[in-house]
C-alpha cells in the first residue's frame, strides 16, 4: 500500500512539473495577447565609470506593434519615444530624433524589447538566440546577440517575467556596464 502511494505521488508530483512547464510558443502567445498599456518603471543602471547607480523612475505605455513611450520622471524630466523606426529623445526643451534605419545594430537593440513586448518570435530570432528556463509564474527569457554587431554591444539581455506579464528587462553590454529595468502595470492586463 505504501509502494503504491509514494508511486502515485511520484507520478501526481511529475505530472504537475509537466504542465507547469512552458515552451517557448507558449510563452510568445501569451504575451501577443497583450493589447498594450501602461506601466510604471524603475530603471537602475550600473556603470564601471560610477562609483552607485543611476537610479530612473518613471512610466511606460506601449502600444502594439511598435510603439513605445517612455518618460522618465524622476532623477531629471525626459520622454523617449520609439516609433516604428524612428527614436525621439526630449530633454531640457530640446528634441532629438533619428532614424534606425541607417543603424541596424541599433534597430536590433530596439526591436528586442517591442519584440518580446509583442511576443514576435520570428524577429527575435533574426538577431538572438532565446533561452527560456521556469514555469509559466516564474520564467526567465535569455537572449543572446547571434550578429556581431550586436554582440560588440551587447553581451545579453535578460527578461524575466510570470504568466504573460514581463516584470524585468536586464541588459549585460560588452563592456561590462548592466541597466535592469523593473516594471509594475498601472492597467490590469
Amino acid at each position: 500500500m505504501f509502494r503504491q502511494l509514494m508511486t502515485g505521488l511520484v507520478l501526481a508530483s511529475l505530472a504537475a512539473t509537466a504542465h507547469a512547464a512552458l515552451n517557448l510558443d507558449q510563452l510568445m502567445a501569451g504575451l501577443a495577447q497583450h493589447k498594450g498599456g501602461r506601466a510604471k518603471f524603475v530603471e537602475k543602471r550600473t556603470l564601471a565609470v560610477l562609483d552607485r547607480p543611476l537610479v530612473a523612475t518613471g512610466e511606460m505605455t506601449y502600444t502594439p506593434p511598435d510603439r513605445l513611450e517612455k518618460r522618465t520622471l524622476t532623477p531629471k524630466p525626459e520622454t523617449l519615444l520609439l516609433d516604428k523606426d524612428r527614436v525621439s529623445i526630449e530633454r531640457d526643451k530640446r528634441t532629438y530624433s533619428i532614424s534606425l534605419a541607417s543603424r541596424p545594430e541599433a534597430l536590433a537593440f530596439v526591436d528586442s524589447i517591442r519584440s518580446t513586448l509583442a511576443g514576435n518570435r520570428a524577429a527575435l530570432e533574426k538577431n538572438y538566440t532565446l533561452q527560456l528556463s521556469g514555469s509559466s509564474e516564474n520564467w526567465v527569457l535569455t537572449l543572446s546577440p547571434t550578429a556581431q554587431q550586436i554582440a560588440a554591444l551587447l553581451q545579453r539581455i535578460t527578461v524575466s517575467g510570470s504568466k504573460d506579464q514581463i516584470h524585468t528587462i536586464d541588459y549585460l553590454l560588452a563592456d561590462g556596464d548592466r541597466s535592469e529595468l523593473t516594471i509594475e502595470p498601472l492597467e490590469p492586463r
